[in-house]
């Protein structure tokens, strides 16, 4: 099975190191390559592409805005030198995203992602994740003038403040401008079910729960009225 591949990025730098890791790769085919997002557009009207790798910090077009443009995009591993694309990147459901710059052994890794996606036949836009691939994956938080990589598997619980959220995990906490329902998006329901209008949790990370109260660590954390009847279904069927 061969991907069709199609490279979209302004630096010809990056383009030469994506073309060069892929010739030791048998299965990848660069079809083409696009300096910009628009010139992309034409070749996926006019030619069959398995999978892109886009850049998203692009003149026109960014990678992120042309992505949404698309009603059924290929399978998508994001390159990028900013690490705050990530969250848009996770929220748009790519492959992987890969930092620039990368050695082939993380090229290969986002590869073998892809490949297995295409033989198992799984669509890029399914309504939910397993948790099994949730598992060992990590979601980026951007915090003032930082960006925190944080484990998913570290996650105790997230609270709203406002405009603002509060990522509790086993070892820091971190204050991030952004809304709880953003938070969400990046997360599998049915191992963060969200329990309260203000209250996100890690399911793994339950204690105890009493009443209209669910136990992590030292905090007590409510279970809302029109949220308890989904939660407890959930726990039910665990």
């Amino acid at each position: 099975m061969n991907i069709r591949c199609l490279i979209i990025d302004d630096e010809p730098l990056a383009q030469r190191v994506i073309e060069r890791y892929a010739e030791n790769v048998p299965f990848l085919e660069i079809i083409q390559k696009c300096n910009n997002a628009v010139e992309a557009i034409d070749v996926l009207h006019n030619r069959e592409v398995d999978l892109l790798f886009l850049d998203i910090n692009m003149p026109r077009l960014s990678g992120i805005d042309f992505l949404k443009t698309l009603k059924h995009p290929p399978l998508v591993i994001v390159t990028t030198a900013y690490a705050e694309f990530a969250i848009q990147g996770y929220e748009l459901d790519v492959v992987d995203y890969l930092m620039k710059p990368f050695a082939f052994d993380r090229f290969y890794k986002a590869i073998q992602k892809a490949e297995e996606l295409m033989r198992g036949g799984e669509h890029r836009h399914s309504e939910s994740k397993s948790v099994e691939k949730q598992e060992d994956t990590f979601i980026f938080i951007k915090s003032s003038k930082k960006t925190y990589k944080v484990n998913l598997a570290e996650i105790l619980y997230i609270e709203a403040l406002g405009d603002y959220v509060k990522i509790y995990t086993t070892d820091k906490m971190i204050v991030s401008y952004q809304s709880l329902k953003n938070i969400e998006t990046l997360l599998q329901p049915n191992s963060f079910p969200r329990i309260h209008k203000s209250f996100i949790i890690a399911l793994s990370r339950i204690d105890m729960i009493e009443g209209n109260h669910v136990k992590i660590k030292d905090r007590l954390i409510p279970i809302g009225t029109n949220f308890k009847t989904d939660f407890e279904k959930l726990i039910k069927s665990i």
